[in-house]
């Protein structure tokens, strides 16, 4: 059980004080339960309520006091001492919680590429949630229960040394270890369990975001009843691993009980025989009842305290999961200014699997390159490893002749903007997604990147303009209007280093006519490197580096290319004849 408790501790480190005082709270809560009630029970059955009694009526008053105080003292100790340990639980919970997410954000792209956003949501909010029941069950019902064995074994060893016939009795203790045996077997069941009912858990979380996130896909292809059959399958999955929890989790109960009983009726045997009067019998009986119950309670904690570390396992898997691309130790921190970009030998592969191969090229300062060829050619690799979203293998890129693994990450990555083909808005203001391209701009560089990317004229014709809620990834709004606020972010950004994942290819005429205006006066003064899907926009770049297999097959102008590279001629012609 200390073993299994340790990791828990762990957390509560920074809350010790609160933690220590809760315990002493419920240490005192514990002995007036297990020795103070059965010293009450003593008291009232042996002086006041047998046959032989003769007490004054202020020996009778005090006698009715003893319980309403032994009741306040435990009762104010107990909440005092649930009422803290939650508050260090619950800030350790808190404290878990920022710690994941914000681990979390520094984990390189390619480990969301291998794991289920679901999932991780699930281990952001279902398995703290699992381990706030478990804090509660320990705050309830645990840090009392020591005590009160300890205080009801007090009680029971004065009587046995003091009073003939006890002794016997006492010995009936003896039979606590024995459910050992059930708490052990119970616990590791349940640990196994919970485990799985996390796992699922995971698995429905991740099915149910899958779901929502592709609403319009579901509707235009007719997805509805398979959508139903998935999610009914998941959640009677999820079902069947929560019975098998609730089903070992409730067998421990009656598997103490049944142990426990058996002392009792040992005891019950004994005391009759012996002819132990009927306080003190009461009094034993009830010592060894609160024994046998603190038991039982310890017993189902160590069950919660198993599906408390299955999920606390599941938050630590991502803990522990490496963040690949850090700060050097001595990182250079300078405004790359020039923007030269130099890629030398650099190979680069997803789980095994090659995407780059002894790339080598150079993107001059202010110029515009164009990459293309056909899909999974390694295009967007190269484009992703220039803000280190991945880090090369083997080789180097350079910015300005040093190794982009030199700079601060940040500063490097500052001085890099991006326009996707599907920009990602976060369910905020219009404002607030254009000021995401640079957190300290002022409320006129924010109009003004609005106003470059021609996305002034429709915000202002908006109800309520640059203070109007764009939805959850930007529902409320066109492609186009989309496409003017991601480039509106980069103007913002103003960057020295511009990646394009080509924004009009999905557009319509008029708003890839906006839009391309708007690239147009972005792309002055600065290095361009643009992922192409329609060749007719970078015709006039200043280099095109045709793609294949990973490697750089060629590169030049549009019309060396056209006449030379038969790659190139072939996916040319074949985009012009689809037109």
């Amino acid at each position: 059980m200390l073993r299994s408790l340790k990791p828990f501790l762990e957390l509560l480190r920074p809350y010790r004080s609160k933690v220590i005082l809760s315990i002493l709270l419920g240490s005192i809560a514990g002995l007036a339960t297990g020795g103070g009630l059965a010293k009450g029970a003593e008291v009232l059955f042996s002086s006041v309520l047998s046959k032989d009694a003769d007490l004054s009526r202020g020996q009778i008053m005090s006698v009715a006091a003893l319980f309403p105080a032994l009741f306040l003292v435990i009762g104010s100790s107990s909440f005092a001492s649930a009422y803290l340990l939650n508050s260090a639980g619950l800030g350790a919970i808190r404290d878990l919680r920022q710690r994941l997410f914000g681990h979390l954000q520094s984990l390189p792209l390619a480990y969301f590429q291998k794991s289920k956003s679901g999932d991780l949501v699930s281990r952001l909010t279902a398995d703290p949630q699992m381990l706030q029941v478990t804090l509660n069950f320990f705050a309830r019902n645990v840090l009392t229960q020591p005590a009160t064995i300890v205080g009801s074994i007090g009680y029971l060893t004065h009587k046995a040394l003091s009073e003939a016939g006890v002794l016997q009795i006492y010995i009936c203790i003896l039979i606590l270890p024995i459910v050992i045996f059930p708490i052990r077997y119970f616990s590791r069941k349940v640990e196994k369990k919970a485990r799985a009912q996390q796992d699922e858990l995971g698995q429905l979380t991740n099915r149910i975001s899958q779901n929502l996130t592709a609403a319009r896909e579901v509707r235009a292809f007719n997805l509805e009843a398979r959508e139903n059959k998935s999610f009914s399958d998941r959640v009677s999955a999820f079902f069947v691993a929560q019975m098998k929890v609730v089903k070992y989790s409730y067998s421990l109960g009656p598997a103490v009980e049944i142990i426990s009983s058996i002392g009792l009726s040992i005891a019950f045997l004994i005391g009759y025989n012996k002819g132990i009067d009927s306080g003190t019998f009461t009094a034993i009986f009830l010592s060894l009842y609160l024994t046998y119950a603190s038991i039982k309670k310890l017993g189902a904690f160590i069950s919660e305290l198993k599906k408390g570390k299955a999920a606390l396992d599941r938050i630590n898997e991502v803990l522990e999961e490496p963040i690949a691309i850090e700060n050097p130790e001595s990182p250079i921190i300078k405004d790359l200014t020039g923007g030269e970009i130099a890629f030398e030998n650099v190979s680069f592969a997803y789980d095994n699997a090659p995407a780059l191969d002894q790339v080598s090229v150079l993107i001059p300062k202010d110029s515009v390159s164009a990459l293309v060829g056909p899909s999974g050619a390694g295009k967007s690799t190269f484009a992703n490893l220039v803000p280190r979203f991945y880090d090369v293998e083997s080789g180097s890129i350079r910015i300005d002749g040093v190794d982009i693994r030199k700079y601060e990450l940040h500063m490097l990555r500052a001085h890099i903007a991006i326009v996707s083909q599907d920009p990602v808005l976060f369910d905020d203001t219009i404002f607030e997604n254009i000021k995401l391209g640079r957190q300290d701009a002022t409320e006129q560089e924010i109009v003004a990147a609005a106003k470059n990317a021609f996305a002034d004229e429709f915000i202002v014709e908006m109800e309520s303009g640059y203070e109007t809620i764009v939805g959850e990834r930007g529902t409320r709004l066109s492609g186009g209007q989309k496409q003017r606020i991601a480039i509106a972010r980069a103007f913002l950004r103003n960057a020295p280093i511009l990646i394009l994942d080509e924004a009009t290819s999905a557009l319509d005429s008029e708003g890839e006519k906006k839009i391309q205006q708007a690239l147009d006066k972005l792309v002055i003064g600065k290095t361009v490197l643009i992922i192409a899907h329609r060749f007719s926009t970078i015709r006039s770049a200043t280099q095109i580096l045709v793609f294949k297999d990973g490697r750089i097959i060629d590169s030049g102008k549009h019309s060396e290319l056209y006449n030379r590279c038969a790659l190139y001629n072939k996916l040319y012609d074949q985009q012009q004849a689809a037109l």
